[in-house]
């Protein structure tokens, strides 16, 4: 499965190889290594080969090396182009895996931002290029996926018949990620063309029209393929810069979700210029600028992976629900609404 990372704060901007590169768990290092609290026990006689969750080792087995993806808000476009209110989007791309990709490494090094959301990529099918590696823009919403779609080829052309015109157009690769965003962009701008794009919503909405897009998912599953449809695994996530709704969701009556954890505290751990350290509690930072007593600003960190040492400072959200962040940065976990008629059983493992 794929992993992803995002940072958001009404107040508090964080460099991204702080929170992407330096950690010894780092998304940039969860290619190959992986650390599930809560989910995969950890020591010397709990591996991942020992796990008696067959869906939990498959989906931790894979290499995440098909491509990356960052997008980050800034206030350039705000301070040259007329019409342009609040931080917009950038993004980078690229098919090389982050430890190895230079100018992913450059950028992440002297690049700040108060809202952030970087992802790699397992493929579940689709082409290894730039175009359908995550995240996916939209205006200033930004949108991106861990998990799969089930049987996305028996649903896709139904999806497409549910898009607007312009979310249809802004399409450019095969993903069933990105025909996903596409539609929570139609749902929420109630199918209005791109200009709505540029507008902000409030989190109840985001958080309607994420609820909105899985049942579609599963309403279109369930006319195509009735009884033989297979649970599909829909940890995504989306954002306007200042708001945030995340969530971890399987239709399956027993089966866990894709892991999702979030935090309020290790932005703290993360950022350089205060002291202690992501990796361990004995290490010290002798670049910190800041005091001990000194207070980091309101941020939330949602990933598909703990990035700090400290189990504490994580929450694991809980299945089925979402987490919405609003622009207070006040984070809210709800459950997701649906018929559980739409579950699905897994025929490898029921």
């Amino acid at each position: 499965m794929c992993r992803w990372f995002a940072y958001i704060s009404p107040e508090e901007p964080c460099l991204l190889s702080d929170v992407l590169i330096d950690p010894a768990n780092a998304i940039s290092k969860q290619c190959s290594e992986h650390y599930l609290p809560l989910l995969l026990p950890h020591g010397e006689e709990h591996e991942l080969d020992d796990s008696k969750d067959a869906l939990l080792k498959m989906r931790n087995s894979l290499l995440n090396m098909d491509g990356l993806g960052v997008a980050w808000y800034t206030n350039a476009s705000e301070n040259y182009v007329k019409g342009i209110e609040g931080r917009r989007p950038a993004l980078y791309k690229s098919q090389s895996p982050p430890i190895s990709d230079f100018n992913f490494r450059n950028l992440c090094s002297n690049t700040e931002t108060h809202c952030l959301f970087a992802h790699i990529r397992a493929t579940s099918g689709s082409v290894v290029t730039q175009v359908n590696s995550h995240p996916f823009v939209f205006g200033r919403h930004v949108f991106m996926h861990n998990g799969a779609i089930s049987n996305f080829s028996n649903v896709r052309r139904d999806m497409t018949d549910l898009l607007s015109f312009d979310a249809y157009c802004n399409v450019l690769g095969s993903t069933d990620s990105e025909h996903a965003a596409a539609l929570y962009m139609t749902n929420l701008t109630k199918g209005g063309t791109k200009d709505t794009w540029e507008k902000e919503y409030p989190i109840n909405e985001m958080l309607s029209a994420m609820n909105k897009t899985v049942v579609q998912i599963m309403e279109l599953q369930q006319k195509q393929l009735g009884d033989k449809k297979t649970p599909n695994s829909l940890n995504f996530c989306a954002t306007d810069g200042k708001k945030m709704v995340a969530i971890r969701f399987r239709n399956h009556k027993s089966q866990q979700p894709p892991s999702l954890y979030w935090s309020e505290f290790a932005g703290r751990t993360l950022n350089q210029k205060f002291p202690g350290s992501p990796d361990a509690a004995d290490k010290v930072n002798e670049a910190a600028t800041k005091s001990e007593g000194e207070k980091i600003g309101k941020h939330t960190i949602i990933a598909s992976e703990p990035t700090t040492y400290d189990d504490a400072e994580w929450h694991l959200i809980t299945a089925n629900c979402a987490l919405t962040v609003d622009e207070k940065g006040t984070e809210t976990e709800v459950p997701l609404q649906y018929d559980s008629k739409l579950n699905a059983i897994d025929p490898n493992n029921p």
